[in-house]
């Protein structure tokens, strides 16, 4: 089966998510013997930055660790409805330009013989509803929703029975435990400012309790305004910036423990909807403390797999406990590997894709859904 993804960027994971679990899912497909394909349109803001910044030895740790995947860069709708033409499955992320995703809807409609896939990784549709109410879907055949609580928002507007649970997961052929023991010192959290979103989170559960804890406390990522990285340095957090996904391993592997800070839209109205980096900490076997948030899906074990903190002292405590208590550590590294091995890697979910585009079209997938 040949299945064409268009994405905003396969190349850069500047602040872009999407990325990490693309580059998982797609490799396990082709692994399958799919033949896949991402697209990309020329210019994408993602990959701008990452050039802007560090050049294209940007690019490198992805090239290094994903040598069997390939980029298509298109420019226009033209070009976009080729790469479509002879797929036999077509998905548009929802940070694709809404023409292109009307137009490929057209295209569909129009007798394509591609099955046409909308995902959705993103809060927009609680957020800001009527940007997402804007795409024109008529020509989709689904919807793939990153969490239970977006895709009953989806049934809302009248999907029904075409729209199907999608997580994110884990590439557990890069994201794993270090080989080997290594020195493991102090806090690390890979996350981006982002817009406000978590800003006095942040500082709550993660600044605050760490420097209380008297633990190093590494940060990396983008799009920290000079008031959050004045934030930082006042609680002693070392900012390294951005870090490629492809070298999180590494980077977890150099420290004790990780936290999760939801954004708010995650621990509120779309409850069930972890951060990719929790698959990703979890599958390199490195303790993690989350910050409240709802496993509305039982995705996880909390308490088991992880440490939850309702509130920033009980984070701090939390954090001291691990410090102190190398059995505990392993216990959490062990049981949240175990749970994403079992249940969470983009093995899974290369699956159940295959399962849902069995219910689609049975003469296409039938023989890879097992």
């Amino acid at each position: 089966m040949k299945i064409v993804y268009f994405t905003h960027s396969l190349l850069s994971c500047w602040n872009h998510g999407n990325a990490h679990f693309l580059r998982g899912v797609l490799r396990e497909l082709q692994a399958r013997g799919h033949e896949v394909v991402a697209c990309e349109r020329d210019g994408a803001w993602s990959l701008e930055n990452l050039l802007r910044d560090h050049g294209h030895a940007g690019l490198e740790a992805f090239r290094h660790a994903y040598p069997e995947l390939r980029a298509l860069i298109y420019d226009g709708m033209e070009g976009a409805a080729e790469l479509a033409a002879d797929a036999d499955c077509v998905i548009v992320h929802e940070w694709n330009e809404p023409e292109l995703v009307a137009r490929l809807g057209r295209e569909r409609a129009a007798g394509a013989g591609y099955r046409l896939l909308f995902h959705d990784t993103h809060h927009r549709a609680v957020s800001a509803p009527e940007e997402m109410r804007a795409f024109d879907l008529d020509g989709y055949d689904g919807v793939l929703a990153f969490g239970e609580a977006l895709a009953e928002v989806y049934r809302g507007w009248g999907w029904g029975n075409r729209v199907w649970v999608w997580h994110e997961a884990a590439d557990l052929r890069h994201f794993h435990p270090p080989i080997g023991a290594g020195g493991r010192n102090g806090l690390v959290w890979i996350g981006n400012w982002g817009d406000g979103e978590r800003s006095e989170e942040i500082e709550r559960f993660l600044l605050r309790p760490a420097a209380a804890a008297e633990l190093t406390l590494d940060i990396h990522g983008v799009r920290y305004p000079d008031a959050a990285k004045a934030m930082l340095e006042r609680y002693g957090a070392r900012y390294h910036g951005w870090a490629a996904n492809a070298d999180t391993p590494a980077i977890f592997a150099r420290h004790m423990a990780t936290v999760h800070v939801p954004r708010r839209y995650y621990a509120s109205v779309l409850p069930g909807i972890p951060t990719i980096r929790v698959f990703e900490a979890l599958a390199c076997g490195i303790p993690l403390v989350s910050a409240p948030w709802d496993d509305a899906e039982g995705l996880f074990r909390p308490g088991t797999d992880y440490l939850v903190a309702p509130d920033g002292d009980t984070m701090t405590a939390h954090l001291r406990a691990l410090a102190r208590d190398p059995a505990l550590r392993g216990e959490l590294a062990r049981s949240g590997l175990d749970t994403i091995r079992k249940r969470h890697s983009c093995a899974h979910r290369a699956l159940e894709l295959l399962a849902v585009l069995h219910q689609l079209a049975p003469e296409t997938a039938g023989r890879d859904a097992a």
